[in-house]
């Protein structure tokens, strides 16, 4: 695949062009504060049924429309975190752990798009073995996330890319592995997060999970690694990005535990707030 690479003439050039798709003012340079908002995007996954999912992100990019075209693509990755050689584990991206791609401040008004663009070293480790993940043509400009929100003046704004790895790997057969991510972007100000522990630490697979409508919300709870299968883990689980509202939170393990799912009502979630449910026991 080829790499998509900006260079400091190029990145400075585009953000000049690119400001006429964002709501600016004439407001000098010492009112800079009210014409600028501060966006910080961060990355976490909800833990699969792998050893290692390890994805190279080579950048973060934002567009002021919603159009479907290539123009209009402005670099805000943090060159720490993102660049060739970037690679991370997503499983260890749980729990309500995450990593910063990028805090910068960026003119404010309408933002249409982020972009998060993978490198091609991407691989998937299962019982114990690696194995290449190949990226479909379609995705190696990167991925296109709509947000299509409107950011405030002086405004600080968080956005988490929720990495989905069951539904982002596809297993062809003949250990051959297509990395299809799919990705839920939310926002703290517009979304809440409901976290916890299950106590003990569990050996098996147990899904957290709550439902608006015939929307699912849920998060894998980390595991306690006895047999090899899974990462080292607390019990500990993070479902982010909920719509405010009161929910039942459920706690299904693998059914070849001969354990019962577990049920929590009445679980209030608030925009911008975590609602930590506390240990929960299973039998």
């Amino acid at each position: 695949m080829k790499k998509f690479r900006l260079h400091a003439l190029g990145i400075f050039t585009m953000a000049l062009m690119s400001l006429s798709l964002f709501s600016c003012n004439d407001t000098d340079d010492q009112n800079n504060n009210q014409v600028t908002s501060r966006l910080m995007v961060k990355m976490t996954d909800a833990p699969g049924d792998y050893d290692e999912v390890n994805i190279e992100v080579l950048d973060v990019m934002i567009k002021g429309s919603s159009d479907s075209g290539d123009n209009g693509w402005i670099s805000i990755g943090d060159k720490t975190q993102v660049g060739e050689g970037k690679i991370y584990d997503l499983l260890k991206l749980t729990g309500g752990t995450n990593i910063m791609l990028t805090d910068s401040l960026i003119p404010s008004g309408h933002l249409g798009q982020i972009r998060l663009v993978l490198g091609d070293n991407n691989t998937v480790v299962v019982d114990g073995q690696s194995f290449d993940l190949t990226t479909p043509s379609g995705q190696q400009s990167g991925l296109k996330l709509d947000v299509n929100q409107t950011l405030t003046g002086g405004t600080t704004y968080e956005f988490l890319l929720d990495f989905d790895v069951n539904k982002s790997i596809v297993d062809t057969g003949n250990s051959k592995y297509i990395l299809k991510p799919v990705i839920r972007v939310s926002t703290s100000e517009a979304s809440g997060v409901i976290k916890g522990i299950v106590s003990p630490a569990v050996d098996y697979q147990v899904l957290a999970s709550v439902q608006q409508g015939e929307q699912i919300f849920s998060a894998f709870v980390t595991m306690d690694d006895k047999d090899g299968d899974a990462t080292d883990g607390d019990g500990a689980f993070q479902i982010n990005g909920i719509p405010s509202g009161t929910y039942t939170l459920t706690l299904t393990p693998d059914p070849t535990s001969g354990k019962v799912p577990i049920t929590v009502a009445n679980v209030i979630v608030a925009n911008g707030k975590t609602t930590d449910v506390g240990n929960i026991t299973f039998p």
